[in-house]
């Protein structure tokens, strides 16, 4: 439900931008302060996961988040917008990121795994969300329409989240607050922590500005910038099931290396092609070997701190605090010197993972 609510925004930015009338930075600043605020309440959310308290704020998240899409749906401009997005981040802290934690718990050994599938269920959002909202334009119902239906969904889906599972260990609070940020002391943490948000930057931030990029830079309309988006996003879909039959057999960190290697220069030659069928392919060849970039250092986190997976979260929310701002100085960046200069800026994530993942 996330990243179908994520995929219909991102593809609907370019209309969001003309029906609202919003500047790059204003838009960088939609990304950044619900971020930020996400972030600085994420320690608190993965704190309270390894306490009783798990599934109450699994429940009460989940309809925040609700109200968050339908608030989106009703935006009139920059400020409600921002409102919107900033209920709606740190709710999907205690609704999606909780539950991540409590799969995570199922079955300690298989971790690797199971986040490959949950990546796999996330990525039929992100190939969901762009068709969602092609679908709601032919219909005449706009990207409102196109919310307004997820955010009928989400109230389902958050009275099912009743039956998400308690944490198998609970913890005083103070002792699980305590717990959390010692652990950002532990060099593995620190490590995999680093590389999810190094490599975040070809997936959410790419995510989030691609359309624009699109129309913008590379001179397309916004119907075709939200087709790209669906075929990036659909070749992450493969990917992610190849991924996941792929993992019983080659390791995790040989198989990150490996596609860094690979989108070096596929990403640089992206931005320097002229031709949309070429940008178009690509994208494929992006979405298709990324996968796995987010599971496989994210597992690795969970493995680094056994036993506490809220403790996960809440050191994800940390180092989120610091990763927030990039789409502020993204946007801020886009509209000093323009998007296409900047774009270059997100081949530091395939180098990132090749100077910290190990060989072995």
């Amino acid at each position: 439900m996330d990243e179908l609510v994520g995929g219909v925004r991102a593809a609907a930015w370019p209309l969001i931008r003309n029906d609202l009338g919003l500047s790059y930075a204003e838009i960088g600043l939609a990304l950044a302060i619900p971020g930020l605020l996400g972030s600085a309440l994420e320690p608190v959310v993965g704190v309270l996961g390894d306490t009783p308290r798990r599934r109450a704020v699994v429940v009460g998240s989940g309809a925040v988040f609700t109200l968050s899409v339908a608030l989106t749906a009703g935006a009139v401009g920059f400020w409600s917008l921002l409102i919107a997005l900033a209920v709606g981040n740190p709710a999907t802290s205690g609704f999606v990121s909780l539950s991540q934690a409590a799969l995570m718990d199922l079955a300690p050994a298989r971790r690797e795994r199971l986040m490959a599938w949950w990546t796999l269920v996330g990525s039929l959002g992100y190939v969901g969300g762009p068709l969602l909202l092609a679908v709601a334009l032919a219909l005449g119902a706009g990207w409102r329409g196109a919310l307004l239906v997820l955010a009928v969904a989400a109230a389902i889906l958050a009275v099912a989240a009743r039956r998400v599972p308690a944490a198998p260990r609970a913890t005083p609070v103070r002792n699980a607050l305590r717990g959390a940020v010692s652990a950002l002391s532990e060099r593995d943490v620190v490590r995999w922590l680093t590389v999810l948000k190094a490599a975040d930057l070809l997936l959410d931030v790419f995510h989030g500005f691609l359309a624009l990029y699109l129309v913008d830079v590379a001179g397309t309309s916004p119907g075709a910038a939200g087709l790209a988006v669906a075929v990036w996003t659909g070749a992450g879909l493969l990917g992610d099931a190849a991924l996941i039959p792929m993992l019983g057999r080659v390791p995790g960190w040989t198989y990150l290396r490996a596609t860094a290697v690979v989108v070096v220069p596929a990403y640089a030659a992206f931005l320097l092609v002229d031709s949309f069928a070429a940008k178009f392919v690509l994208l494929a060849v992006l979405g298709l070997v990324n996968a796995g970039w987010y599971a496989i250092p994210k597992a690795a986190l969970y493995d680094a701190l056994p036993g506490r997976s809220g403790t996960a979260v809440a050191v994800s929310g940390f180092a989120g605090l610091v990763h927030s701002a990039v789409p502020a100085v993204f946007g801020a960046a886009a509209g000093a010197f323009g998007l296409a200069p900047v774009m270059w800026a997100l081949i530091l994530a395939p180098v990132a993972i090749l100077a910290l993942v190990p060989r072995r």
